[in-house]
């Protein structure tokens, strides 16, 4: 039966042959996509990679919530305000 150190040893020989197969067989399919790709003249949106939407194209959220005192709405989303926190929030929603 083969020791623990030589046991390691294999397992680390293993490894690196691992690494390396996952190497040369990522850069060949990389490789036929990107054939792929120039032969069908494919484009990002119609592989399914859609174009990411900023913040800023979401448009503004509307208000939930008001602050009778200031005035101060707040929609719901993110970190709530202080002049809501532990508060019950129905007596400050906005009525639609």
């Amino acid at each position: 039966m083969a020791s623990y150190k030589q046991l390691t040893a294999q397992l680390e020989k293993l490894h690196k042959e691992v690494a390396a197969a996952r190497e040369k067989e990522i850069a060949q399919a990389i490789a036929d996509i990107k054939q792929k790709i120039a032969e069908y003249d494919l484009t990002a949106e119609e592989l399914g990679f859609a174009k990411t939407r900023t913040a800023a194209s979401k448009g503004a959220a509307v208000a939930k919530y008001r602050n009778p005192k200031t005035g101060e709405t707040w929609s719901g989303r993110g970190r709530s305000p202080g002049w809501l926190a532990g508060k019950n929030r129905d007596r400050y929603l906005i009525d639609a």
